[in-house]
């Protein structure tokens, strides 16, 4: 049996679900099926979960979202139109209004409700005409299958074990069963939605919960590359690559699969293959559990935006036992997850992603720092971004570190991080923010030689 997940650019209009429809078909080992909500058209289109969004903020704003709403509306309508499957315009207007008149209250939950409407139609509309062309076809709304889902503590969206079991039984379906993608339910019946990008953490669970052969991801690119196309002109394509190499992608800024998706399959063994809706015939990238091949010393590099760096000092830190614990504890009261920890001998240099550490956030945390950490100093700066050389046949190289570093430092970019993983497959690099892309740029003309 075979997942396969559709990205909003494969079902942004009729025509490009027509192209999914056949893909689905092609291989009737296709029987579980994910969508996401429509994607862009053109490159000045709007998403349909950003349309969402807008009528979601405008209802809380002025009590309405008409116009808004009518714009989201008009986009399926159009959709069915085309697909001569206007039987199930009803469903998805009554779905739409439904969601806009839940309780607000609690705008989070409300904004999540809302925005999650974009998958739930898409998974409607692909039913209803995947059965209209002969081939039976059913939504599967989440609850009813049993995706629940809770928030943790920063949070994020978390799937509770026994939705697993659930879902199980989705493989037994005589009918092709059309998942959206993107949300779930907590046990309170409310939706709950993953961060943006979220189908593909949907696709990996229901992977892992029917233990499928293969999760397909279909997306618009023919692999995954070695480096952003739009920053290096015909990047060097991936054929493998081992799901730790692409989760450190992932969490530097890959785009092409949510940093979230992939433990599911992971810790089932299931392998995961990345193909193009727009070329089904292209061969695409496998992750796997361990490669059969190496292309390449580094397999890939990628830079991410939006970090921070809170730097402690205290005289003889080194000799105070549960200083940096202390440290910690307060951190993750306050909310704020960690993702590396350089230190010295008398300093420890903490570095966060700013989104979770808020100017409100800043002064409660230095102030604990201080008082009860007994920390002599604490600076933030702001100003960070992280960029990752990835590589699973780095292990058994000499002198990639090297060759970076005298590559940025050849190109004027000061290094204010330095850090190499300890699985040995990835080296992190933190410079400003301004120099992120031209980071990755050197590096890549450095280690790929172009």
């Amino acid at each position: 049996m075979k997942i396969a997940k559709f990205g909003g650019s494969s079902l942004a209009d009729a025509s490009q679900i027509k192209k999914v429809c056949d893909i689905i078909l092609a291989d009737p080992d296709r029987r579980i099926i994910v969508v996401s909500a429509p994607g862009k058209r053109t490159k000045e289109d709007i998403k349909v979960t950003d349309l969402l969004i807008y009528a979601a903020n405008a209802a809380l704003k002025n009590g309405n979202c008409e116009e808004e709403l009518a714009a989201v509306i008009e986009r399926f309508n159009s959709i069915c139109a085309e697909l001569k499957v206007t039987e199930v315009l009803p469903q998805i207007t009554d779905a739409l209004n439904s969601a806009v008149s839940t309780d607000r209250s609690d705008e989070n939950c409300f904004i999540d409700t809302v925005k999650a409407m974009g998958e739930d139609c898409c998974a409607r509309l692909v039913a209803s005409y995947l059965t209209s062309i002969g081939h039976p076809a059913r939504y599967c709304n989440p609850k009813e299958c049993g995706l629940f889902l809770e928030r943790d503590l920063a949070g994020k969206a978390r799937i509770l074990g026994e939705s697993y079991d659930n879902l199980e039984s989705l493989k037994y379906s005589k009918e092709l069963c059309i998942f959206p993608g993107f949300y779930g339910y907590g046990k309170d019946g409310r939706i709950i939605t993953f961060s943006r990008g979220g189908s593909d953490i949907t696709g990996s669970i229901l992977a892992g919960a029917v233990n499928a052969n293969v999760y397909e991801n279909w997306t618009d690119v023919d692999n995954v590359f070695a480096v952003n196309p739009s920053l290096v002109k015909n990047p060097f394509p991936i054929t493998e690559i081992t799901y730790d190499e692409m989760r450190e992608l992932a969490y530097a800024g890959f785009s092409v699969l949510h940093e979230e998706a992939l433990y599911p399959v992971y810790v089932r063994g299931i392998p995961v293959h990345i193909r193009n809706t727009n070329n089904p015939s292209a061969k695409g990238t496998r992750i796997v559990s361990e490669r059969t091949h190496y292309d390449s010393l580094v397999t890939g590099i990628a830079g991410e935006k939006g970090f921070l760096t809170i730097t402690v000092t205290k005289y003889l830190m080194n000799h105070e036992v549960g200083f940096i614990s202390s440290l910690l504890k307060i951190l993750a009261e306050e909310g704020v997850p960690i993702e590396h920890i350089p230190s010295g001998i008398d300093s420890v240099t903490i570095i966060a992603r700013k989104k979770y550490f808020t100017p409100d956030k800043e002064d409660i945390i230095i102030n604990r720092f201080r008082n009860e950490a007994r920390a002599e100093s604490v600076k933030i700066d702001r100003d960070l971004a992280i960029v990752m050389i990835v590589g699973q046949a780095m292990e058994k190289s000499v002198g990639i570190m090297a060759r970076a570093a005298s590559a940025l430092s050849a190109a004027g970019i000061n290094l204010r991080i330095v850090n190499q993983g300890a699985s040995e497959i990835s080296m992190m690099f933190g410079v400003s923010e301004e120099y992120t892309d031209y980071a990755v740029r050197v590096l890549y003309k450095e280690l790929f030689r172009y």
